[in-house]
């Protein structure tokens, strides 16, 4: 070919790749197109396409044929075949007879349906990173040459550019999708109760961001020792007994003995699988706690090797979040209606209500922090928590829920699970109080609310930032002994639709200390009908700032009990006491 009529012809692809591409950002329709620019632009018979994927453990090939233009999708070992060293070396490769190159792997025939005389493959690089490999299969008219591998090497960043832009849409278009599914799920099951219908709620869900065959909601029963199936689709009806399994038996029961997530990629060489579906060949077994306690696993199969990934386990862990709140809060609704008399009624929302709080006081650097709620011995809606988001950032949530009893706690059950699920989805303060907001609004009966103050302690940068949600104000009580008062926010939950919420944050210098707590703290009356009140509270607070977060606590507790009425009907006392430690001298 003359050397201007080759340049010519390069131009021309070039340009029709610019404007393939720029017309192309789904990413399945690109990888069609790429398959389709290679087989013409260097006359062969069959084209592949790799891009690295480093949540994989295996190589995803696309292959197409100029035959059928019809785009075949395969896996191979990492570093199989003349792609996997080309992967590795980055270094182009022609091949004109694969008899005399021990690169060229026999199996990789097989999975692509033909045989195979010669091969072109060159790495794809573009904005100086490696993003895969494009492989030309069979040239028609003769051999691979060098000028097949200047046109497929001009063709290369053009490619890889596209290739990568189109991931980076994927993964933005399937992000914003599982945070809108995670979002609606909550909405919708803030307000079911039945767990046939809640669970199905989550399976949909889950469907349509994970791809899966079978799976379910399994309970794990500790007294007994055993895993049922709890909601369960896919499954035939004969492989029953495989799902009723012992803990400690299978995948399901290895993650229900140690409570740590499974993801095999081949179920094949894992002896710990018990086929319950001939045709599961990955796995992804998920367990499902409430704070620290496990309840059940979720498990999901799929006909694919290497089905699930890091980012599959990250989504699911979420969706196993949602189950464990719904089921604690559907059990706890079924317990209400079963139990004979009142007052085992409110024994157990009262257990209920004492495992949605702190076990213990977390442990962070240069602070000292200490959160208590003391039982009026009644059910009642105070609610507090420290929240793990990231490394360094704590979430600080507060709140008091209107009325008293069941119904109470239920609606503090049905708060804390939105603000959870919300926290997972949303790094905005206003924006996680405004969603929990509407949620509230949809599922809870006119005259009831919520009150609450949520933030996050940046204990790397000692900054504090949060929304106040109509709840009593908590106090800033500086190392000079100044007050700052946390006002900033918005209206209470659950009584306007469309709440609007500011945050603020504020810097802890040393020796600063913030408090937060309930109206039964300061909503106390002595036998005069003298309120305690938030002066009392700050002037006590001051008084005694030297000493621990527990020990301060203690004390509030302790005064405010002296000064109360006899007669005085408590309420529960909720508070959190956050101490910046003074610098060391």
């Amino acid at each position: 070919m003359p050397r201007s009529a080759k340049h010519t012809r390069t131009e021309k692809l070039l340009l029709e790749a610019a404007r393939v591409f720029n017309n192309s950002i789904e990413y399945e329709d690109l990888m069609e197109q790429v398959l389709k620019l290679i087989l013409t632009a260097v006359n062969c018979e069959a084209a592949l396409v790799f891009r690295v994927d480093h949540d994989r453990t295996d190589m995803r090939v696309r292959l197409m044929k100029a035959s059928d233009c019809c785009m075949r999708i395969f896996h191979l070992d990492v570093g199989q075949g003349v792609v996997g060293w080309v992967t590795r070396y980055r270094e182009p490769v022609i091949i004109n007879d694969i008899s005399t190159d021990p690169r060229v792997d026999p199996r990789l025939e097989s999975e692509a349906g033909i045989k195979f005389r010669s091969v072109l493959t060159v790495p794809l690089e573009g904005k100086g990173q490696f993003i895969g490999v494009v492989e030309a299969i069979n040239k028609i008219d003769g051999e691979f040459n060098d000028a097949d591998l200047d046109i497929l090497t001009g063709l290369s960043n053009q490619m890889a550019v596209a290739i990568d832009n189109a991931h980076l849409y994927r993964e933005i278009k399937r992000e914003a999708l599982e945070k809108d599914l995670l979002y609606r799920l909550g909405k919708k099951l803030s307000g079911k109760l039945e767990v046939n219908e809640v669970m199905r709620e989550i399976m949909d869900s889950l469907k349509q961001v994970v791809s899966f065959d079978t799976g379910g909601v399994f309970l794990v029963d500790p007294e007994v020792n055993d895993i049922r199936g709890l909601y369960t689709v896919g499954y035939d009806p004969k492989y029953d007994t495989q799902l009723q399994l012992k803990i400690g038996q299978g995948l399901l029961g290895h993650v229900a003995s140690t409570g740590e997530p499974v993801i095999v990629s081949d179920v094949t060489k894992d002896t710990r699988y018990i086929d319950a579906n001939p045709e599961t060949r990955s796995e992804i077994v998920v367990p499902i706690k409430l704070d620290d306690r496990l309840i059940g696993v979720l498990n999901l199969e799929s006909p694919q090797i290497n089905a699930f990934t890091p980012k599959s386990l990250a989504l699911i862990n979420a969706f196993a979040s949602q189950a464990a709140i719904s089921l604690e809060r559907a059990r706890l609704h079924e317990t209400s209606l079963q139990s004979k008399g009142y007052e085992e009624q409110l024994h157990i929302a009262r257990e209920i209500q004492r495992s949605f709080l702190p076990a213990k006081n977390p442990s962070i650097a240069g602070y000292d922090l200490a959160g208590t709620n003391i039982s009026s011995g009644q059910v009642g809606g105070d609610y507090f928590d420290f929240i793990r988001i990231v490394d360094s950032h704590l979430g600080i949530g507060i709140g008091d829920v209107s009325g008293k009893g069941i119904p109470a706690a239920l609606i503090m059950a049905s708060f804390r699970a939105s603000l959870i699920a919300e926290i997972r989805n949303n790094y905005s303060i206003r924006t996680i109080c405004q969603k929990v907001n509407s949620l509230l609004f949809e599922s809870l009966e006119p005259g009831n609310y919520v009150t609450a103050v949520y933030g996050v302690l940046d204990s790397k940068n000692h900054i504090f930032t949060f929304s106040n949600c109509g709840h009593n104000l908590p106090f800033v009580l500086r190392a000079n002994d100044s007050v700052e008062y946390l006002s900033e926010g918005g209206p209470v939950l659950g009584v306007a639709q469309d709440g609007v919420y500011e945050e603020r944050a504020i810097v802890l210098a040393p020796g600063d200390m913030m408090v937060f707590y309930t109206d039964g703290v300061t909503e106390v009356f002595d036998e005069k009908g003298e309120e305690y009140g938030l002066d009392r509270l700050v002037a006590l607070v001051k008084a005694n700032r030297k000493r621990s977060a527990e020990e301060i606590e203690d004390i509030i507790y302790k005064t405010v009990s002296d000064f109360a009425s006899e007669r005085h009907l408590f309420d529960d006392l909720t508070m959190i006491v956050i101490k910046r430690l003074a610098a060391k001298a």
